[in-house]
């Protein structure tokens, strides 16, 4: 992604009528992006953010944007008018260099091509460029019942999910890709969130678990990678859930160049439990805690607001705040969370005290804490004032226990604790605190991208952490109480900085006048208007030409001095600490490299022990002796003080054990470097402290007004200590030399903008006099004014003085007076006004150069057509001011003139050199000049030169000047001032000084006295005095003697250098730079790995100092190498420095030794360079002394002298040219007639001249010879530079390509040794029919190609009984055949060396590879002695070098982890292949859905070596409608193979076969023989053993403990396959290739495993290939009877109020959900048991070697092809209750691995949930034994079924199944239906004897009645029976009388058959009361009752019966 920024414009030109509506356009690669329109403005600002996609193609140099500026009009015919267009190259970012451009002022050019405004922009690209890959696995143990969990990834914003599982043990096995383009700093504090989601649930809160780590932590890993480890899934939001599961991830973070790191799946792994591979350490849970972080208040907060309205205030008299302009607040950011404090408004030191509190994980991954501090804007944005970071690891250790770490000893092991900080302030670092209403265009180092260049504040926070904590609010108020005790914490002591300045040298250009600020925390700051004035700069100083390249500031004996006194707390106990720690560790290292350079230089054991022992002894010293500070006495110390004491001294204890049993056990040297390495580092750990409140001292430059370059100096490195010498900072008190930089450089140091060599002391003003000890010299201070005067008719005076004083300060606008000034306190008058010119304000142009040519403009004018006459101003300078004529120009002393006045033709002028113009209102002179006249030309001028050369360097200064000297003159006030005065000159002025000395106090520490003395005075004296301090009137010097040192640099040589010409060369010199002088190396044409041979000689330079010190700390020579360009400007190539050796007495023996020095360029390598340097103290009574002068090259030229320059040797290096390969174009035209140049230390060698190119590329002779002289030494032997040069029509002859080969000690040989490394050439040879055993008919189905393969790699799951059997096995490299170690990359014949052509711009994969040399080398060296023979070439028998037609057969097995490339985060791939003009497409054969697709395919392909040696193997994407997309692809180098001596064009079989070519192994070891030189190999005469190479090898050795079948072969062969197999040629095999993208080339894409088989056609035909054909999985069918279940829960209440259940069992396979099976329904179980004799049969393709199964299915119904899963074969079986009305309602289930089968239960009693592995009270930690159902064939038994109720698992039922796995033929011969149907048999199923109570009660109502209503209610029916009965006993009393009986015949029959007949007889007494119709019906309703009754008695007796 390019994202431009297009921030504003100004000085847009008005239009006629109003101004314009300016709107802006980029366009990129034809894609055009516009802003909106701003109305009326000319200064328009749009800020807004433009982004163009790369589209996966990176930038290259010639990338460019065009801004096109226009006015929007919206009437008119043209709707946009152009302002300007500016074109922006962004070759700086495709470079990789830099991430960004910042704020740029970009001019607009408008149709004239004039500047009509300027625009700014910002264009950023990421740089990092790279993937994050994460691998979901499975998961264990989620919560929840019947779950169907997914699990999403989130990286960087993007969002990725796997497919959707079931159960609380899902497998899901998907990687996702996250391609990622940012900056590191950004892209390591980015999170990676994985949640774990139950997809079933419809509700929001359907999250089960989350984990959250940044990319930083993964990248901190080993090979930035965590592999297969489990993740503790939690609640953010609910910590008291506690675990909510775990998922087994793998996650890497890949870059660019990075190998991926294999993932190995150990065989017992899942045996295993979780806790024991937790990502966290173990025995530690994940927790959680709540982090409190306490905000009490910040300081120094910089002005963020405009000041327009206090300025307002100001100018009406009221009184402006400016420094109270910001509105801040805090930000805390952690773990994906945010937290911020309220807003104080207009505060600059404002107070919250408030406490935020962030609820994490600990231990958290998440390591930094990020403290962004804002200023609140009510309109627009927040900005951002300053960022740090509070990182845990170091306020924090994990050792020992978390809550109790004292119950550890502290002097036995290191503690842990808990993070915890302060209360301690925070200091924050971004832009410069100047306030301006520009966007900053250093913004982003307020948010901590890059290091800050300035104080922006400070935040006092304190921190602590709670484990097992929740908290309601997350932001409150600190109670009165905490914010009182935080005030001991803030008490601030004095503190004193003095910073001398001794030299700023290596300036770049002159420019304006240059000035230091130096500034500790807002103390010293001089642009800032917030911050008080103090004497924090140096005076401004003015530039001066070193003679050579560089300028410098002329100080001389006067040093500057900075002192700046500054309020802090005082923390010298942990700085002491600090200092102490950091001094064992520098002491420790400078010892670790001197042990490691006498490793590398191969000294003897002894001396090695001797350096070994004498580091191990003052490293105990040093820790035994320098014990850090105690902390008892100390006012305020913190919780993490002790801490951080605690562990340190813990850690110190622990390492001078550890030191001590080394010394006494250790027996080898070298071993023992790793351990001392860890100790270093960590000593150096342990000296970070986390709670430095000091800020850094921060070095300005300052131009003018204007920032440029800054340095940080940390302020413990210069702090004083009165605890003990090694408590000091290394840099206390003594000279350090600085290079400073630019802000947020984009050229990352390529330039540096001065050296600067400073002395600073920092310390308490208590320690002030301390200060005596580490000073040098003695200082002076003085006061100091100017006299003005102006020219008036030719007199001096000061009556022309506009606007100035007569005495003023330097800017001439103060006014002064002598008797104004007062010394300050304790300091008198030691002398008198005096007059004291300012050396750098007097210098004048030709300083330092030893040419110079002085120039004056003559003008002339005239009328239109008229005649030329001199000017008004005949003479002037190049801006068109007056200037002197040349007759008054004088030469100046010590120079001599070289010529006379003459003008300048080298310029745009006529014959004349003259240059005309014309004058336009209201100009008074021409703005440009054109070569011809014309007749409207007014203006003509030329330039007259006079050049002058130096003669003498000697010049007078004077000390003191009377009253009437010392003047220095100026055209105009304000212009340059010159020391001799001229004509035009119209103002001067001098100098006066007074010097005041200390009067109470001694020493140089009265210069602190000094600055605390002004500083009063500044309030107490007159406002022209205040305004004299605020003006820098105060200058410190520093007086010190000088001594003349003698420096000699001696370069020898460079290498590897970068090409920065076309021509794939450069023309390189260097610029040899120290102190203030340099020189320069001549420069060497065409090379890249010059020798200059030169010694650079610095006479007389004068250094200032003790020569003791300058001996123990000398100033660094710098080399900075240059391109030499005819046309343009040189071109930097980078950087190195050198320390020279000090010899204070020339005369001492000591000779400095040439050494390899890095050269950097943008903070990468750029090359080496060869040099010494040594710096000898001159004595004037000892001249002779001095060394000789170095032996001459040439007038001015020394070379390295002997003893310093490499001894050399006669040597000689044979070249085996071979040939040229895949060379590009050059011009347009082909390379057709090519030759090889060889150089090598000056001597050259050509190959002869290839005829034809396409034909044949090897070279015609092959073999050259070069007689050089070397060095002996390696380390001082030259490159050997290879150049191709094709001969061209008309005599051209262009380098077409060129090659350095640096390292020549793999090519050094031993002459007369024996030569075994000749090659295999084609025609030795011999190919078997087939090199691999053939498997019998009868085994070819238990075993295959692929059970060998998986068996070769170790996989026993897959191999079957292959191994078992005895079979041979294949070698399987994990790399490709080249990276095999033994195997040398197949170039032992000759190597590939890569051509270059062109400007190098990156180090990766170069693009500008034109073309590859094969080719080899033999160095060896020849003797001395002529009368010696010479030894005997070494490249003597070569194979044929023409081209010859070969067989390729290329094997693809199968593909890993390839990047997927559909947005399913999947792939469909097949394979291409690419041999010279032909390709083979197998695109018919795409594999459907997956990453790692087995392909299993062979092509077979011809072609002709070695034109066609490049066999690209490439891997698709597959797409039905658009394009198919490359995955990656790999090349292999066929020529190699097939030439190389390990017979790497076809692998050796283990044994032999019967139908190998007869005699195939004893021709092949007899070729063997001849190609080594050695006698053939002889064989006995029974074959039982032969001789090779004078060596006996017997067959029964080789075949003691095998059986001998008959298809081994016959004897000798055997024998002769096993001598083979012993000379380390390749076997049979499979290698791994890396596939990558032509994008991305160095980014792994995945990996492809294959092989290669090739098979010259004069040889013969090969036998048929080999069958790799894919296994296919086989069919099976699990039939699962489900007999009962029992103690199922009773879910449900019927309507009589029982317990009940309708139990039925649900089964399914993973992958097989739409083939869900269910038993009928046993209703109303009441006891929980459950009668079914039910089948379910699942029918599967199985992989037995593999134990997966395989799945098929369209995972949407839009997908064309189906996605192939494999997927361990379990069986899913849950108990439900049946619901006809509502949903069913889930009982429990179990989930039963077939290949690890819980063994079942023999009866229901012994059936529990202890069976179930990871359930309470199971046996987990006893590994099972493995139970496969598919080995048992068969099992019966008890399962449990769990449920989770609560939190807790509960027992859910109980179930008794049969287990059976039948193969696809047993399905035929034993058939079974599911359920109870046909063919019921295997066995045959009964319906199930439920109780009569099993029924539905809605289709059964007489059961209803019988075994709900009757069996609950019968008591009641029977009583009611009875009373009934008794009622109508008594109803038929009444009738006791019959009248007139009326009989009702009522005839019922039971099961006796019996009538029975019941007479109904009316009585009297009824009829008293009722009347007849009463009678009627009262007879009627007991009728129906009687016949109710007798229905009711029927029933009855049915039921009883």
């Amino acid at each position: 992604m390019l994202r431009v920024i297009v921030e504003s414009a100004f000085g847009i030109p008005k239009k006629k009528l109003g101004n314009p509506d300016p709107i802006a356009a980029v366009v990129f690669k034809g894609e055009k992006k516009k802003t909106k329109a701003i109305d009326n403005d000319l200064n328009p600002v749009w800020n807004e953010v433009l982004e163009f996609d790369l589209k996966g193609f990176p930038l290259d140099a010639s990338s460019f944007i065009d801004v096109v500026v226009k006015d929007y009009e919206t009437i008119g015919k043209d709707k946009y008018v152009l302002i300007g267009t500016a074109k922006i190259s962004l070759k700086d970012l495709a470079s990789g260099h830099m991430s960004s451009f910042p704020s740029k002022n970009v001019p607009l050019i408008n149709e004239k091509q004039q500047p009509t405004g300027v625009n700014t922009w910002t264009v950023s690209f990421f740089a990092f460029d790279g993937q994050i890959r994460v691998r979901v696995i499975e998961g264990r143990q989620l919560p929840g019942n019947n779950i169907k969990p997914v699990v999403k990834v989130n990286v960087c914003e993007q969002t990725h999910r796997t497919r959707i599982r079931r159960g609380n043990n899902p497998y899901f096995d998907e990687m996702f890709y996250y391609n990622v383009n940012m900056l590191p700093s950004e892209l390591f504090d980015e999170n990676i969130s994985l949640r774990v989601y139950d997809s079933f649930s419809l509700r929001a809160d359907s999250l089960i678990g989350e984990f959250k780590l940044d990319v930083g932590y993964i990248y901190e890993e080993p090979g930035h990678a965590i592999m297969r480890k489990w993740l503790l899934l939690g609640d953010t939001d609910d910590s008291n859930l506690g675990a909510r599961g775990y998922l087994k991830v793998s996650i890497m973070v890949v870059g660019t160049g990075d190998e991926p790191p294999t993932e190995r799946r150990d065989v017992s792994e899942e045996l295993d439990d979780i806790e024991g591979n937790l990502l966290v350490p173990a025995g530690v849970t994940m927790r959680s805690a709540v982090i409190n972080l306490k905000v009490y208040r910040a300081e120094d907060m910089p002005q963020m607001d405009d000041a327009f309205v206090q300025s307002v205030k100001q100018v009406f008299g009221g009184e402006g705040d400016r420094k109270n302009l910001v509105d801040p607040y805090l930000e805390v950011s952690f773990a994906g969370k945010k937290l911020r404090t309220k807003i104080v408004e207009k505060n600059a030191n404002p107070e919250w005290n408030q406490l935020l509190n962030l609820q994490v994980k600990f231990p958290s991954m998440c390591e930094r804490i990020k403290l962004t501090l804002y200023d609140w804007d009510r309109l627009t944005r927040d900005d951002a004032i300053g960022t740090t970071f509070l990182n845990l690891s170091n306020m924090s250790s994990s050792g020992g226990e978390i809550e109790d770490f004292l119950s550890m000893s502290a002097a036995a092991s290191e503690v842990g604790f808990l993070p915890v900080f302060g209360p301690c302030y925070v200091n924050l670092y971004g832009s410069p605190r100047e306030y301006t209403g520009l966007p900053d265009p250093y913004e982003d180092l307020n948010f901590g991208k890059g290091e800050g260049v300035a104080y922006r504040g400070r935040v006092l926070v304190e921190l602590s952490t709670q484990l097992d904590e929740k908290v309601d609010k997350t932001v409150d108020d600190i109670s009165n109480d905490d914010i009182l005790v935080t005030q001991k914490y803030q008490r601030r002591r004095k503190y004193s900085l003095c910073a001398v300045f001794h030299s700023a040298c290596m300036l770049q250009e002159p420019g304006e006048p240059i000035q230091f600020e130096v500034s500790i925390g807002n103390y010293g700051n001089k642009l800032d208007s917030t911050c008080k004035p103090l004497a924090s700069t140096t005076q401004y100083s003015f530039a001066v030409f070193d003679g050579n390249h560089y300028y410098y500031l002329p100080w001389a004996d006067t040093k500057p001095v900075v002192i700046l006194t500054s309020y802090w707390e005082d923390i010298s106990h942990r700085l002491d600490s600090v200092n102490v720690l950091h001094f064992i560790a520098e002491r420790l290292e400078s010892h670790l490299t001197s042990l490691k350079t006498a490793i590398l230089a191969k000294e003897p054991e002894t001396r090695l022990a001797e350096i070994w022992l004498k580091l191990i002894n003052h490293m105990m010293e040093d820790l035994n002796s320098f014990k850090l500070p105690n902390l008892a006495n100390q006012p305020n110390i913190t919780v993490l003080d002790l801490q951080l004491k605690t562990l340190r001294d813990a850690a110190v204890e622990s390492i001078k054990q550890m030191a001590g049993r080394m010394r006494e056990e250790a027996t080898d040297v070298k071993a023992t470097v790793g351990d001392i390495e860890d100790w270093l580092e960590r000593i150096k750990q342990l000296a970070e402290e986390p709670q430095s409140s000091v800020p850094d001292v921060i070095i300005w430059m300052l131009r003018g007004e204007k920032r440029v370059a800054y340095a940080r100096v940390p302020a413990n490195q210069i702090l004083y200590s009165n605890f003990s010498e090694q408590a000091c900072g290394k840099h206390c008190g003594k000279t350090q030399t600085i290079f400073m930089q630019y802000p947020m450089d984009k050229n990352k140091g390529v330039k540096i903008p001065v050296q600067l060599r400073v002395n600073m002391w920092l310390g308490l003003s208590v320690h002030e006099k301390k200060f005596n000890s580490f000073s040098e010299g003695n200082f002076s201070v003085y006061a100091e004014m100017y006299e003005n005067q102006a020219q008036v008719f030719g007199k001096w005076g000061t009556t022309g003085l506009v606007g100035r004083h007569k005495f003023s300060d330097v800017t001439g606008k103060v006014k002064l007076k002598q008797e104004r000034f007062l010394p300050p306190r304790s300091w008198e008058w030691d002398q008198d006004w005096f007059v004291d010119p300012e050396r750098c304000l007097l210098t004048e142009a030709d300083a330092g150069h030893t040419e110079f040519t002085d120039e004056v403009f003559q003008n002339e004018t005239r009328f239109p057509g008229g005649e030329w006459k001199p000017a008004a101003e005949p003479y002037t300078d190049v801006n068109g001011e007056k200037a002197q004529s040349p007759g008054e120009f004088e030469c100046p002393s010590g120079w001599a003139w070289e010529d006379d006045w003459t003008f300048d033709s080298n310029r745009a002028v006529d014959e004349g050199g003259w240059e005309y113009g014309v004058t336009i209102p209201p100009d008074d002179k021409p703005k440009s000049w054109v070569a011809a006249e014309k007749m409207y030309h007014i203006h003509r001028r030329r330039r007259l030169i006079k050049p002058r050369r130096k003669i003498s360097d000697k010049t007078a200064v004077a000390e003191r000047r009377e009253p009437g000297e010392g003047w220095e003159y100026s055209s105009l006030i304000g212009w340059k001032f010159h020391r001799k005065e001229r004509s035009s000159d119209t103002f001067r002025r001098r100098r006066w000084r007074r010097k005041m000395i200390p009067s109470d106090c001694i020493g140089a520490s009265a210069i602190f006295k000094l600055e605390g003395a002004l500083l009063a005075q500044l309030f107490l004296c007159d406002k022209v005095v205040s305004v004299m301090i605020q003006s820098g009137i105060l200058m410190d010097d520093f007086h010190s003697g000088s001594y003349i040192y003698h420096l000699r640099v001696y370069i020898y040589q460079a290498r590897n250098l970068c090409a920065m010409d076309k021509d794939s060369f450069s023309d390189p010199y260097v610029h040899v730079s120290f102190l203030h002088m340099s020189k320069t190396t001549e420069v060497v044409r065409t090379t890249l790995n010059p020798t200059w041979d030169q010694t650079l000689i610095f006479e007389d330079i004068e250094i200032y100092g003790d020569p003791q010190t300058v001996a123990h700390n000398p100033p660094d020579v710098v080399l900075e190498l240059y391109d030499s360009d005819q046309v343009g400007k040189d071109e930097p190539m980078g950087r190195c420095t050198c320390p020279p050796l000090v010899k204070l007495n020339p005369g001492v023996d000591v000779t400095p030794k040439l050494l390899w020095f890095p050269v950097t360029k943008k903070g990468r390598g750029a090359g080496e360079a060869l040099l010494a340097a040594e710096l000898l103290l001159k004595d004037k009574s000892k001249d002779g002394d001095m060394p000789l002068v170095p032996p001459r090259r040439g007038e001015k030229l020394y070379m390295v002298p002997q003893g310093i320059r490499p001894v050399v040797q006669l040597t000689a290096i044979e070249v085996l040219t071979w040939g040229l390969r895949n060379m590009k174009s050059y011009q347009l035209a082909t390379v057709s007639s090519p030759s090889l140049v060889v150089e090598c230390g000056g001597e050259v060698v050509q190959t002869a001249v290839i005829k034809n190119f396409k034909k044949n590329p090897n070279f015609p002779g092959s073999v050259l010879l070069l007689k050089v002289l070397l060095p002996k030494e390696e380390m001082y032997t030259p490159p050997i530079v290879l150049k191709v040069v094709d001969h061209r029509p008309f005599g051209r002859k262009p380098v077409v390509g060129q090659c350095t080969i640096d390292c020549l000690e793999e090519f050094r040989c031993d002459p007369y040794r024996l030569n075994n490394e000749a090659c295999m050439s084609a025609r030795d040879v011999v190919i078997d029919i087939e090199d691999r055993p053939i498997m019998k008919t009868e085994e070819e189905e238990a075993v295959d190609w692929w059970s060998k393969f998986y068996a070769s790699v170790g996989d026993q799951e897959k191999c079957g009984p292959y191994l078992k059997k005895g079979y041979d096995t294949l070698q399987v490299y994990a790399s490709e055949l080249e990276e095999v170690q033994e195997f040398h990359g197949l170039t032992d014949f000759c190597s590939t060396f890569k051509l270059q052509r062109g400007k190098s711009e990156d180090e990766e994969d170069d693009p500008s590879v034109v073309g590859e040399f094969k080719g080899s080398f033999k160095i060896y060296p020849l003797p001395d002695d002529p009368g010696i023979p010479v030894p005997p070439r070494q490249f003597r028998e070569l194979p044929e070098s023409g081209p010859q037609e070969c067989l390729i057969r290329i094997y693809v097995v199968r593909c890993i982890d390839l990047q997927p490339k559909d947005t399913n985060g999947m792939c469909d791939p097949y394979i291409k292949i690419t041999l010279g003009r032909k390709t083979l497409d197998d695109r018919d054969n795409y594999k459907a859905n997956t990453l790692n697709p087995e392909f299993g395919r062979m092509f077979e392909m011809s072609c002709f070596l070695p034109q066609d040696k490049d066999l690209k193997i490439s891997v698709y994407d597959y797409d039905l409608l658009s394009r198919d997309e490359k995955v990656g692809e790999t090349v292999i180098d066929l020529e190699n193979r097939l030439l190389s001596r390990f017979r790497s064009c076809c692998g050796l079989p283990q044994t032999y076969c019967v139908l190998l070519k007869p005699n195939g192994c004893r021709s092949i070891l007899q070729n063997v023989a001849r190609v080594r030189g050695v006698p053939p190999p002889h064989f006995e005469a029974d074959a039982s053993s032969l001789t090779f190479s004078g060596k006996q090898y017997n067959l029964q050795d080789f075949e003691r403990n095998t059986v001998t079948h008959a298809h081994l072969g016959p004897p000798r062969e055997r024998l002769a396959l096993h001598v083979l197999r012993s000379q380390g040629l390749v076997p049979e095999h499979v290698e791994t290739r890396t596939l990558c993208s032509s994008h991305q080339p160095n980014l792994s894409q995945g990996r492809i495993q294959m092989w290669v088989d090739v098979f010259p056609k004069s040889l013969g035909l090969p036998g048929p290939p080999c069958d790799i054909t894919p296994r296919k999985a086989k069919k099976y069918s699990l039939r699962a009877i489900i007999w009962n279940t029992t103690d199922v829960i009773l879910d449900e209440r019927s309507i009589t109020g029982e317990n009940m259940s309708d139990i039925y069992v649900k089964g399914w396979m993973p992958g097989m959900e739409d083939d869900k099976q269910k038993t009928d329904v046993h209703y109303r179980s009441l006891d929980g048991d459950g009668n079914f004799n039910w089948r379910f049969i699942f029918e599967f393709d199985y992989l037995p070697a593999e134990q997966l199964c395989v799945m098929s299915r369209k995972e949407h119904f839009w997908n064309l092809d189906k996605t192939e899963f494999r997927i361990p074969p379990k069986l899913f079986v849950q108990i439900w209750d049946n619901d006809k009305f509502s949903l069913d309602d889930y009982l429990g289930s179990v989930e039963l691995d077939l290949l690890n089968l819980i063994p079942p239960a023999k009866t229901p009693e012994k059936c529990s949930l202890k069976m179930i592995p990871g359930m309470p009270g199971s046996t987990s930690s006893k590994k099972p034994q493995p139970n496969s159902l598919f080995s048992q064939k068969s099992v019966r038994g008890w399962w449990p079924c769990a449920i989770e109720k609560d939190g807790k698992h509960v027992l859910g039922g109980k179930v008794e199944m049969t287990l059976e796995i039948v193969e696809e033929k047993e399905m035929e011969e034993r058939p079974a239906g599911k359920g109870r149907d046909e063919p019921n048999m295997n066995p045959k199923l009964d319906p199930p004897n439920r109780p009569d109570t099993s029924f539905f009660w809605f289709t059964n109502p007489c059961k209803t009645m019988k075994f709900i209503v009757w069996r609950r209610f019968k008591w009641i029916f029977i009583l009611g029976v009875v009373f009934l009965l008794i009622a109508l006993f008594l109803g038929i009393l009444f009738y006791s009388l019959p009248v007139r009986p009326l009989t009702v015949n009522l005839c019922f029959s039971i099961s006796e058959k019996k009538k029975y007949t019941i007479t109904l007889i009316r009585k009297h007494v009824l009829k008293i009361f009722l009347s007849q119709s009463q009678l009627f019906f009262f007879n009627f309703a007991l009728s129906v009752l009687l016949v109710s009754l007798v229905y009711l008695m029927q029933t009855t007796a049915f039921m009883f019966k």
